[in-house]
């Protein structure tokens, strides 16, 4: 019925404009960010795991 499509807002882009941005949606982002950096280095962690698993396998 709209002639416009309605956009959804993004969670975060990195890059994307801050300017008109509330105080409370950068701090909303600032731990969406902290969230996802958490997640990220777990990963790393749990990949270093597994790499060093392997490597003692191999080891003589």
């Amino acid at each position: 019925m709209f002639d416009e499509e309605v956009k959804k807002t993004k969670a975060h882009e990195v890059g994307m404009p801050i300017d008109t941005m509330s105080i409370e949606e950068l701090e909303r982002r600032i731990g969406l960010l902290r969230n996802e950096i958490a997640r990220l280095e777990s990963a790393i962690a749990d990949r270093q795991k597994t790499k060093a698993a392997a490597e003692s396998l191999f080891k003589f």
